[in-house]
């Protein structure tokens, strides 16, 4: 006996998702919202923002030949993921990304013309719940505020210095802001954070053409191949990472996508799966807020399905005859070093707990010995 379910269509299994989770591996978590599926265990996130492109024109271009070739064989990704309706130029979706509204912006402007008083943002949950974060950005100094373009660096392209909470400390703001290769440096020495916001140059995002390249494209696809085997070698990857690579909007900073969503992590579905949920940047902030347990829901992301499709699913195996003279259960895909309650169920109503075990390398083990209650459904809950 096992908890198998056959998959249901796309549309269907968004509708049913948090249902089916309910009976596979129930996460229970006080206030905090529920984290479904491989989300539990995810530690360490990078999200890495490219420019203007559409799906269509990154999926089986030659123009990317380490993505297509290298990193897709290995990723789950989604086909219908898009910026917010009519969200444009770069610098709203990059607000949105963070606090899952626009604030009325619809334009590139500076942070001294647009810059927002409010903590309904990204980064205060974070400092609130304890959780590390920094902003990687390619060419700023890390020696002064990086409020105004300069170089290759856009500080539209930088959410996090549109908020006085964040900018009004400079002391702060430095231990936050940094350039990039000091993400090189983290990775290796201990020092990196959980939350990692990563945005390379305008030449290797995708969005300037340079003098005698064929292609913004093959600019930015260079700049991964660069850059993720680095964090793919780190021990924050290795033990529970999650990489999200998204671009900002559609192609010309007209269109709304889709645009690409790209998971690689040892805890995604890998192998190549891709779904066709609808997905949008408020689907991106709210998995980061269910990740790390951050609550109030910002903006849109109270409204949106997360990204949990696309990681792993808990999973439970039954041995034996339940009822009988013993029988075991095995549930995997747990949060690591957590306790977690076997209960069972007769009719999905009323949940009976069976036993408590821990998971290790993300796994618990039950031997129940006797008969047990007369049930038909099992479910494991995470306790704290």
């Amino acid at each position: 006996m096992s908890s198998f379910f056959n998959r249901p269509s796309d549309g269907l299994r968004a509708h049913l998702r948090r249902a089916l989770l309910g009976l596979l591996a129930m996460v229970a978590v006080g206030v905090s919202p529920v984290r479904a599926g491989g989300l539990v265990q995810v530690k360490t996130v990078f999200i890495l923002m490219f420019e203007n492109h559409d799906w269509s024109s990154i999926r089986e271009t030659n123009f990317c030949p380490y993505l297509n070739t290298v990193l897709l064989p290995q990723a789950a990704w989604a086909e219908r993921y898009y910026n917010p309706t009519n969200n444009h130029p770069s610098e709203p979706n990059y607000l949105w990304l963070v606090s899952g509204t626009n604030f009325g912006v619809k334009n590139d402007k500076a942070p001294s013309v647009n810059g927002q008083t409010t903590t309904n943002h990204l980064a205060f949950l974070l400092d609130r719940a304890g959780v590390s974060w920094k902003t990687y950005q390619e060419d700023i100094s890390g020696t002064d505020l990086p409020l105004i373009n300069r170089g290759e660096y856009a500080v539209r392209h930088n959410p996090f210095m549109f908020f006085a909470s964040v900018t009004n400390d400079l002391k702060y703001c430095l231990a936050h802001v940094r350039p990039m290769p000091e993400l090189y440096r983290d990775l290796t020495n201990g020092t990196l954070p959980r939350f990692s916001f990563i945005v390379p140059n305008l030449t290797n995002d995708m969005h300037n053409l340079t003098s005698g390249s064929p292609s913004t494209r093959l600019q930015g696809d260079n700049w991964l191949a660069r850059v993720i085997p680095q964090i793919q070698a780190s021990p924050a990857y290795q033990d529970g990472g999650a990489i999200f690579i998204t671009w900002d909007e559609g192609v010309g900073e007209s269109s709304d996508g889709p645009i690409g969503f790209i998971l690689l992590s040892p805890l995604g579905r890998g192998g190549g799966y891709h779904n066709t949920l609808h997905y949008t940047h408020s689907s991106t902030l709210r998995t980061v807020q269910e990740i790390f347990g951050l609550q109030p829901w910002l903006g849109d992301a109270a409204n949106v399905e997360d990204l949990a499709d696309l990681f792993q699913n808990p999973r439970l195996q039954v041995e034996g005859v339940p009822g009988t003279a013993g029988f075991r259960v095995a549930a995997s895909g747990l949060a690591q070093g957590r306790p977690h309650d076997l209960q069972g169920s007769a009719d999905l109503r009323s949940w009976s707990s069976i036993a408590t075990r821990t998971a290790t390398n993300g796994v618990a083990r039950w031997e129940v010995s006797g008969p047990a209650p007369a049930t038909r459904f099992y479910r494991v809950v995470e306790t704290r």
